[in-house]
């Protein structure tokens, strides 16, 4: 387990820190809700009171708070941290305010700033907060957006103050109630050939070994594909998003980066692809995460002004990276999903802005979450799910992500385009595709999805 860089010093973290920042994410997940009548009774005279239930928590360093109580809402059994004691309302009226029991404000920004990521010192191997130190593995709840529903909670809780009702947000031209982006992580192009052809040499069949390297050397890899998956995310009315890593060098740990050079010509076909509508974003090679400079010279390199970001392998350090990102031009990143499960790593699904423990403020770029990774569903490491068994481990996320208007956020790597793919490879792809379509999901970028986010209400941008 390697130990993670020394912490910026955070920032405080008041109550009402807290309460703006939560406010702030919430006004942005139901366009119009006045969330400026919300708060807490030491904050001057609220429409909807919230009890404060963290009782000196953040004014530590602990990374987990007390156990949640669970409750019933909206036929969900929902985790609530920082609960008043069961047995009572969660919301009651009294002389024309709203209270609510549970410090849902409190248990909004710990899962959503990534409080326990924050004052952890877990890491994996690769440098990352782990699934298994997180609160969403020992309470189980990685594929319930908790948050939503804590929100749903303040707006339902608004809306009985003010008599006015609320709808989530909608998506594209049409209007629709989720939205959906597919993304590809371009890691290799030209190594398809490699499996077949060690387990060729290792069983003496040097013909079959050599058939293998003269088609590498003549011919393009199965996995040098970009054209072909933009083509099959097509068929559904979407548009891809690639994120290129332009680093081939190994990383200092010996862990790969690209197996391909960010040629001359490699660039031109990237253009191609921008021209047919595809989004290029910025793969980050590992190190790049806490490394500012090398973050730096190599969006120049990709020459991407105001593009998206992924960093390689999901890692991310919340001592430095939401800082460094800062002072790029990336607009928005999609790197907070777990690697080992499919999910809510910050137990939420719309875009949000990450919280900046240094700074005590919100960062100025969006978070777009993944959700769901082609390689967490079957490998060795994390999930090894039978192809049988992915669609319906991931339709109640979906149904999760629609119900709150949310971003169904997918990454499915280019080389599991590979036909010869049985585990988690295009039949499995085209099935969560077909799935998303019948749910009605809007198929948007990246950039998309932050146009459209960030656009005042109301406006037709």
């Amino acid at each position: 387990m390697t130990t993670p860089p020394l912490p910026a010093p955070a920032a405080p973290v008041s109550a009402m820190v807290r309460l703006g920042y939560v406010r702030r994410q919430l006004a942005r997940a139901y366009p119009g809700l006045p969330t400026e009548l919300l708060g807490y009774a030491d904050g001057g005279q609220p429409v909807v009171v919230v009890a404060e239930g963290s009782a000196g928590f953040f004014d530590g360093t602990q990374p987990y708070p007390p156990a949640p109580t669970w409750r019933e809402w909206r036929g969900r059994r929902v985790p609530f941290f920082f609960d008043a004691p069961l047995g009572e309302p969660l919301l009651t009226e009294r002389g024309g305010q709203v209270f609510v029991a549970a410090d849902v404000v409190a248990a909004a920004f710990y899962l959503l700033s990534g409080w326990q990521e924050y004052f952890s010192d877990e890491r994996d191997q690769h440098g990352r907060f782990p699934y298994a130190a997180s609160v969403q593995q020992q309470y189980g709840f990685a594929a319930l957006p908790v948050v939503n529903y804590y929100f749903d909670v303040l707006k339902t809780a608004l809306e009985q103050a003010t008599g006015q009702q609320y709808a989530p947000r909608r998506w594209g031209p049409q209007r629709a109630e989720f939205a959906a982006f597919i993304s590809h992580d371009v890691d290799n192009l030209r190594s398809a050939w490699k499996a077949p052809a060690k387990a060729a040499l290792g069983r003496g069949q040097l013909l079959r070994f050599g058939r293998l390297l003269w088609r590498h050397l003549t011919q393009p890899d199965a996995w040098d594909n970009l054209e072909a998956v933009a083509a099959q995310v097509a068929q559904y009315g979407g548009r891809s998003t690639f994120f290129i890593l332009p680093e081939h060098r190994r990383a200092p740990n010996g862990t790969p980066n690209a197996d391909y050079q960010f040629t001359p010509q490699f660039r031109h076909r990237l253009r191609r692809l921008q021209e047919q509508g595809c989004e290029l974003g910025l793969h980050g090679s590992l190190g790049t995460s806490i490394d500012n400079w090398a973050l730096i010279g190599e969006l120049r390199r990709l020459y991407l002004p105001g593009s998206g970001l992924r960093f390689h392998y999901l890692h991310w350090e919340p001592y430095r990276t939401p800082t460094m990102v800062e002072w790029t031009e990336v607009i928005y990143d999609s790197t907070l999903g777990f690697a080992e499960h499919y999910g809510f790593r910050h137990s939420y699904c719309l875009p949000f802005y990450p919280f900046d423990f240094a700074t005590g403020s919100e960062a100025s770029f969006l978070e777009i979450p993944l959700n769901v990774m082609d390689a967490t569903l079957h490998h060795p490491r994390y999930l090894q799910l039978a192809p049988s068994e992915i669609l319906p481990a991931l339709a109640p996320i979906f149904a999760e992500i629609r119900r709150f208007g949310g971003v169904a956020s997918v990454l499915w790597h280019n080389e599991n385009f590979d036909p010869t793919n049985e585990r988690n490879g295009p039949r499995e792809f085209h099935a969560l595709m077909r799935h998303l379509q019948d749910l009605g999901a809007a198929f948007r970028t990246g950039r998309e999805i932050y146009s459209e986010f960030v656009a005042p209400p109301g406006s037709s941008r």
